[in-house]
């Protein structure tokens, strides 16, 4: 649920309409007609009508990509510059954008009647706290560092990390990582004491790992001179010259992020810490724009460096240290649970409570949310498709051919120039941040040439290229659950799947009384998946017929793009529900304390009883690989997509 805040997106002029969106939609209204029936569920399932009067902010991804090398300082600042611009704008600019028509989200399953309010209004009404395999939620409630045991190994103290200038801690990196030729650095010791010569031996030692100390006398100077212990030995695996073997290898930890993405988090941590960001793991990503609270795991650097970082950083906070012997793994967490304030809200308190209790007792559909489809005229879902058809010619135009939408600006100087030259090195020339995938995409044209597109892709890390498929595959599962839902409502049917274990069944005539539409999983796109023996199984062939694709064979010459099957819930009850409307009269202030707060022992907000606005505050759980603004959607009645929002009110940009 990985997502970037809107307003990081700056404006463009907007080129040839791209008409691939349109085309897509028509094709799936065909099929959507062609085998289309009533619905007698006796629940009501609607259609995407209303237009609501305020603005429901989703969060999009955009095609930033985070390196695994550190990148160049300047890279950074034109990441965060280009960002503000005029909100008319910008919602003129999103008119090509995406909604959620085009993505196949069409139903909703509740009965009430929708009202509007605004999400993320600030980011701090959106809270994530991430919930582990073992059903812990992970708080911030704990600044202290842990005692080792090992009581001869010393941390460094905070004196330490201030002793080396920045071009002593760069010719020590260049050094350790053996960068160049010198076999040693020498540091001058400036009002020599045999205090101050300890401390830069201390820092040397750890803030470099692998490297060792001594002192000599020069010309009647004293140096501190590095060098390192093992040679390359000691640079495979440079922490372990100083850990010790009592400890955990991996220090976990608590991140508490304002404003940031995980990954983006994980860069800063790494650069503030001069190690490479892949000794960080974590068990899944997070919002940017949001509050959110998460585990994260880091080799062989200790509680206290990362504390000392609470001191230096912005939005970031560290806490709840422990020393284990293992990492953490991508999908093992069990959860999110998430405190969400949607505010300005115009339903009724009938309105609401229909609303709030539909959510906790149906649930939603188990749509994968917009962000997963990005936000310009060119879907991810259709890269993806042309992935999956091995036409990499047109993979390539998809991803470098201008667009209307939002975009920074270097972005589209790039694409002209593309358009204009075909010629990678020109328009890698206009594109002075080089981690975005048109970036990555280009110098892969310029190593591999025009005519091995495929070895150019495959520059792009691994989970961006894969990002592409699994949009296609989201893009089908969400066309196809809005039409398992039209077709047979809100109740089990002979043919559906249902999950027994991690094996799939089909529910037989006899049984099907015996099952609720909350154990109906439908399945994604792969090669391995059984499909269902009813008229949906023929609408997934048909979808994918039409995208010249085999729904039989998803197997890609290529491994890396060969589509394993998976089942999805179609209905999501979400776990913990709670809610509450409060008035409020500033739209700045708080209307719940964070982790945050509660450390720092803010009060909780004083909120009168007859404010002039209105806000719903609710909470609840939902499993992995699920999006809260699904969830949301279901209870507002609202497109959430930024095309919409956009449209309805920009007054959130200012």
């Amino acid at each position: 649920m990985e997502t970037v805040e809107m307003n990081s997106v700056a404006l463009k002029r907007p080129h040839a309409e791209d008409d691939g969106a349109n085309a897509d939609e028509i094709k799936r209204q065909k099929i959507s007609e062609k085998s289309k029936t009533g619905n007698d569920s006796g629940q009501s399932v609607e259609t995407v009508t209303e237009q609501p009067d305020r603005s429901l902010l989703e969060d999009t991804k955009n095609e930033i990509i985070p390196n695994e090398e550190s990148e160049e300082q300047e890279d950074e600042e034109l990441e965060d510059s280009d960002e503000d611009g005029d909100p008319e704008s910008f919602a003129d600019m999103m008119k090509h954008g995406l909604t959620e028509s085009d993505v196949g989200i069409t139903k909703f399953v509740s009965s009430h009647k929708g009202f509007s309010g605004i999400l993320k209004e600030r980011y701090s009404d959106f809270v994530v706290h991430e919930i582990g395999k073992d059903g812990r939620v992970s708080h911030l409630d704990d600044f202290s560092v842990p005692v080792d045991d090992e009581v001869n190994f010393e941390d460094p103290s905070e004196e330490t990390f201030a002793v080396l200038s920045d071009e002593d801690k760069q010719r020590l990196e260049e050094l350790q990582l053996l960068k160049n030729k010198e076999t040693s650095v020498a540091i001058e010791v400036i009002e020599d004491t045999k205090e101050k010569r300890t401390v830069i031996h201390q820092a040397v030692k750890s803030l470099f790992p692998g490297l060792e100390t001594k002192t000599e006398d020069r010309d009647g100077k004293k140096y501190i001179i590095a060098y390192h212990a093992a040679g390359k030995k000691a640079l495979a695996n440079p922490r372990k010259h100083s850990w010790p073997k009592s400890r955990g290898s991996y220090c976990h930890f608590v991140l508490y992020k304002e404003n940031k993405d995980t990954m983006d988090a994980i860069n800063v941590l790494s650069k503030f810490l001069r190690v490479k960001p892949n000794i960080f793991s974590y068990m899944g990503t997070k919002d940017k724009r949001a509050i959110t609270v998460q585990e994260i795991a880091v080799l062989r650097i200790t509680a206290q460096r990362l504390a000392h970082l609470n001191k230096c950083l912005m939005n970031f906070k560290l806490g709840n240290f422990s020393y284990k012997n293992h990492p953490l793994k991508l999908g093992e967490l069990q959860g999110n649970h998430f405190t969400v304030v949607l505010r300005n809200i115009t339903g009724t308190d009938d309105q609401i409570e229909q609303a709030m209790q539909s959510l906790r007792e149906i649930g939603f559909i188990n749509y994968y949310g917009m962000q997963r489809f990005g936000t310009t005229a060119v879907p991810t879902y259709q890269i993806g498709r042309a992935i999956l058809q091995n036409n990499w010619n047109e993979v390539m135009d998809l991803i470098l051919k201008p667009r209307p939408g939002a975009e920074k600006g270097y972005l589209v100087k790039c694409r002209e120039e593309w358009a204009k030259t075909k010629d990678p090195a020109a328009a890698l020339k206009k594109l002075p941040v080089k981690r975005c995938v048109e970036g990555q995409l280009l110098r892969g044209l310029l190593k591999y040439g025009m005519k091995n597109i495929i070895s150019a892709f495959g520059i792009i890390p691994r989970n961006n290229r894969l990002m592409y498929i699994h949009s296609y595959q989201s893009y089908v599962w969400n066309n196809m659950v809005s039409k398992r839902i039209e077709e047979y409502g809100l109740r089990a049917v002979p043919g559906d799947l249902t999950l027994k274990g991690a094996t799939a069944v089909h529910i037989e005539e006899g049984d099907v009384d015996n099952y609720t539409i909350h154990d109906v999983v439908m399945p994604l796109p792969g090669f391995d998946v059984i499909y269902p023996k009813h008229k949906i199984g023929e609408a997934y062939k048909e979808m994918l017929v039409a995208d010249n694709l085999d729904i039989n064979n998803m197997r890609h010459k290529i491994r890396d793009y060969s589509l394993s099957g998976a089942y999805r819930k179609i209905i999501i009850r979400p776990q913990n529900v709670s809610w509450e409307v409060v008035a409020y009269d500033d739209p700045r202030i708080p209307l719940f304390t964070t982790d945050l707060d509660k450390l720092e022992g803010k009060p909780l907000p004083v909120l009168p009883t007859d404010g002039k606005f209105r806000a719903l505050k609710m909470e609840f759980s939902l499993p992995p690989s699920t999006y809260a603004t699904m969830a949301i959607r279901e209870v507002l009645k609202m497109d959430t997509s930024i095309k919409n929002q956009t449209q309805l009110n920009t007054t959130w940009l200012r």
